[in-house]
């Protein structure tokens, strides 16, 4: 005799019809379909960093769907949901640039809808690329029920098939003015193999390691290469124990993210050599998770004290010689938390995504000690001092201006260098004088890109275009040729380039008025920068007359600033906030 047909009591047949028939399809217990909704969900775009997310996503699924069998758990399980990415590495140095900032805040609109038309009640996200990542942390802090983080991993570097060198996609931009034809080719064919995100420390890992030590993440998930089978044998059912632990305990990402774990993610993160791209996510996130984040967690002057008593302790690209892989390899990031633990830099107190607190996660994993070459002492460290610095001054009168000591090659003279502003109100026309008259930028100059903010471009394009050609040039010549904007960097981007200045030129800040020829000095005794000319009266007042003149005559926006048509960039143009509060679209 058949087994009788399931019974449901529903008051509204309607709307349960569609999560039977779901039900159904996926092989969960239709008469579950009441029960708290659970959701496992990821990121997809087109790039290599995107093709691994979908297989870990997949792999998850499984694992919680055969938990839920197993344990008899009341929940209903929903089909895996994906946010849109794009790709940093194929629109650096192109106007679509524009975009990459901007998709975080998309990422966040999808994923909030997904969590909150669905009433999400526990999620596991996997993440990768750069601003995905952060779209869908905002999104899970604000919907703030359990949530644990899960990086899909980086790709391994390529090799150079004729030096035998390593190399990675920052390897290909850098030779971007190469001469040699043959070179080119051979690094734009070599330098990404496989599958996963960027490496370095750049970007991703920079947040993947924030993402970790603020305690949304397990740290031994972040370090292993995409293609490691750990992250489809091994990591899915510990995340849905995790998961369980979050739910059963009642823990949610904002009593995760507390100033003091966001204090010990910033302090790692300097510990690594981290992206600049770090200062106007962690605004973000904590904004997110109900924090103001210069006011409750670090003061610009704390940062720049934080950041001068923290040591890089890593030897990672861009500014040392290894990939995240490599700290795998010699333990984890596990093996930098437990240094930068039992030296006294972090609060291990910290609750995680574990349920244990940062300590607590810390002695099970057990890591080793510091290999000395990937991972150093804090008392033999690579750098002595941490990687990034705010500056204020006449041209960046609210703070803010960022710039990434780890990576400055050379061309700092006593904590000071002093320079010759040659501006370019446009990346194009930085490109093209850069590909065409190379030899024109001389030994100090200081490059101004402006136009470039967060309403200006719109959407604070990053510049590893124009970065990477720098850097070509000063190494090739042993010459110091600094850049400044108001726009921002990736994480590959070494040399003397400092972002983020505000206000930004399309807004009538100082940059804007800069002119060629002035005297920019950067003072990083006093974390000062400043323009010379600008400190007569007289001529600041009369380029802001030029400027507002300018703006009048073409509508109340500057010519060099150009129009938008995009309906996402539009809403950037109109409402993008400054980078100092994390350059995202807010009301």
């Amino acid at each position: 005799m058949a087994d009788p047909a399931p019974t449901l009591s529903s008051d509204h047949p309607g709307h349960d019809a569609q999560r039977v028939g779901t039900a159904r399809v996926l092989g969960q217990d239709v008469t579950r379909v009441h029960e708290p909704v659970w959701a496992v969900i990821g990121t997809l775009g087109e790039s290599q960093c995107y093709l691994g997310v979908q297989a870990k996503v997949e792999a998850i699924q499984q694992a919680l769907a055969r938990r839920i069998t197993d344990h008899d758990m009341q929940v209903r399980l929903v089909a895996p949901a994906y946010s849109l990415g794009v790709s940093d590495g194929q629109l650096n140095g192109t106007a679509r640039m524009r975009y990459s900032l901007v998709s975080r805040e998309v990422v966040h609109d999808t994923t909030e809808v997904h969590l909150r038309a669905n009433e999400v009640a526990a999620a596991v996200a996997v993440v990768a690329c750069d601003k995905p990542p952060v779209g869908t942390v905002a999104a899970l802090l604000e919907h703030d029920v359990p949530a644990i983080v899960c990086s899909d991993g980086s790709i391994r570097p390529g090799t150079d098939p004729e030096s035998c060198e390593r190399i990675d996609i920052v390897s290909a931009y850098q030779a971007s003015g190469d001469p040699d034809h043959e070179r080119r080719s051979r690094l734009a064919l070599s330098a990404c193999p496989g599958f996963g995100s960027c490496g370095g420390m750049y970007t991703y890992n920079t947040m993947q390691t924030f993402f970790a030590a603020v305690g949304l993440e397990p740290l031994h998930m972040v370090s292993p290469a995409s293609e490691d089978p750990r992250r489809l044998e091994q990591f899915p059912d510990e995340l849905v124990g995790h998961l369980e632990t979050l739910v059963d305990r009642g823990i949610r990402p904002r009593d995760i993210v507390t100033a003091p774990a966001l204090r010990n993610a910033i302090t790692v993160a300097l510990a690594m050599g981290g992206s600049t791209n770090m200062v106007l996510h962690c605004v973000e996130i904590a904004r997110a998770a109900g924090i103001d984040f210069w006011g409750e967690v670090l003061s610009q002057q704390e940062f720049n004290d934080l950041t001068r008593c923290t040591p890089v302790i890593t030897n990672l690209r861009p500014y040392g010689r290894w990939s995240m892989v490599d700290v795998d390899d010699v333990g984890g990031l596990q093996v930098v938390v437990r240094e930068l633990l039992d030296a006294g830099h972090l609060d291990g107190s910290t609750l995680t995504c574990t349920g244990e607190s940062l300590a607590e996660q810390v002695r099970r994993l057990d890591p080793p000690r510091p290999d000395g070459d990937v991972v150093h002492t804090v008392s033999n460290p690579f750098k002595p001092t941490g990687g990034l610095r705010l500056l204020r001054g006449n041209l960046a009168p609210d703070g803010g201006a960022v710039l990434k000591t780890a990576g400055i090659e050379q061309g700092i003279v006593d904590g000071r260098f002093e320079g010759v502003a040659r501006v370019f109100d446009d990346e194009p026309s930085l490109l093209a004088a850069l590909e065409e008259q190379p030899d024109s930028f001389g030994d100090g100059t200081m490059i101004v890109l402006r136009y470039g903010g967060p309403r200006g471009a719109p959407g604070m394009p990053e510049l590893l275009e124009p970065t990477s050609r720098v850097t070509t040039l000063c190494r090739e010549r042993g010459v110091t040729i600094g850049l400044l904007t108001d726009a921002r960097f990736s994480g590959g981007s070494v040399g003397l380039v400092i972002g983020h200045v505000a206000p930004e030129a399309l807004l009538g800040g100082p940059i804007a008025l800069v002119e060629d020829g002035d005297h920019i000095t950067v003072d990083l005794d006093h974390n000062r920068l400043d323009c010379r000319e600008l400190d007569d009266a007289t001529t600041s007042s009369t380029r802001a007359d030029r400027w507002e003149a300018a703006v009048a005559a073409n509508g109340g926006v500057h010519p060099a600033a150009g129009p938008v048509e995009a309906r996402v960039l539009i809403r950037a143009r109109a409402r993008a906030v400054p980078a100092l509060q994390g350059g995202g679209l807010l009301d």
